[in-house]
């Protein structure tokens, strides 16, 4: 009985969190081991899908790195990176679409309809459907200067490698209204039709702004933001984060997330959220709970 009742008690700690939420739109962002263990795969697809039937409208983009890797081995490509960005040539381009917008995009929309019922479903997109993502050619020089900790000896063209220039929602409104759930991978295209491989975090952040989201949510392979100490920080603002770069406190593959989210918040998305996605349900942990478990960061 004292197990049913401390369900219940659950139950109604969500409930003050499910009224807030209703109707508002989540962009999470997928990857790390939660993309890559069973048992993580499958918690998150049912969290997803548990936001979708009480009324919040999840986003999901993706990422997809070491599957890419793995395909380029595999056809006797080498991988190489720069400051943390792969090389795209033209033919690790046709590899990074087979790859990203193929395999592991409707790998995970199959996980989530494998889990669904009714009318929900998922679909699986790239930034080329609909006209959803306008991309350019990134400014390497520009993005290694904002990352602030790294500064190559010598700049080389680094290939399809894009950043976000304009987002085209109107297809995930029309799908929202239909009850599906959007699955993004981050390719984009320029007006010449030419495909970009852009940074997924820095995707979910433009798409989280260009739906005026409540939240952009990260899932990561760390506990959260940590303090000098080495302590998790529950929350954050941009001022500070500023700070711990400027201190070396945040850096290396932190700098470009943390970026990212200060790009959401400055497009109005109200708060992001940095979880571990080693921890089954941690979305479901981080929204519907009064604690929490990772980091949050607001203005």
């Amino acid at each position: 009985m004292e197990r049913l009742v401390e369900k219940a008690e659950t139950l109604m700690e969500a409930l003050p969190f499910i009224t807030k939420f209703r109707g508002k739109t989540f962009v999470i962002k997928y990857g790390g081991n939660a993309m890559a263990k069973a048992d993580l795969k499958a918690a998150f697809a049912q969290d997803i899908l548990m936001l979708k039937y009480i009324g919040i409208n999840p986003v999901i983009v993706h990422g997809g790195g070491p599957q890419i890797g793995e395909v380029l081995k595999r056809m006797g490509l080498e991988s190489k990176f720069v400051g943390g960005l792969r090389v795209t040539d033209r033919e690790t381009m046709e590899v990074v679409e087979m790859v990203l917008g193929g395999l592991v995009n409707k790998n995970i929309v199959m996980l989530i309809n494998k889990y669904a019922g009714g009318h929900i479903r998922a679909v699986g997109l790239t930034g080329k459907d609909g006209g959803l993502i306008r991309a350019k050619k990134l400014d390497a020089e520009e993005y290694f200067r904002q990352m602030g900790d790294f500064r190559p000896t010598e700049l080389i063209d680094l290939g399809h490698v894009g950043e976000v220039d304009f987002v085209d929602v109107q297809i995930l409104k029309h799908l929202e209204e239909d009850n599906y759930i959007p699955v993004i991978a981050p390719i984009g295209f320029d007006t010449q039709g030419n495909a970009y491989n852009i940074n997924a975090d820095f995707v979910a952040a433009a798409i989280a702004g260009a739906l005026k989201a409540e939240k952009v949510i990260f899932l990561t392979d760390i506990e959260g933001l940590k303090d000098e100490n080495g302590q998790t920080i529950s929350s954050i603002n941009i001022a500070k984060i500023n700070q711990m770069i400027e201190e070396g406190t945040i850096k290396g593959g932190m700098i470009p997330k943390v970026k990212a989210c200060i790009n959401a918040l400055q497009q109005g998305v109200k708060k992001a959220h940095i979880l571990d996605g080693r921890i089954p349900h941690c979305v479901l942990l981080e929204i519907f709970t009064s604690e929490g478990i990772g980091t949050e960061i607001v203005v």
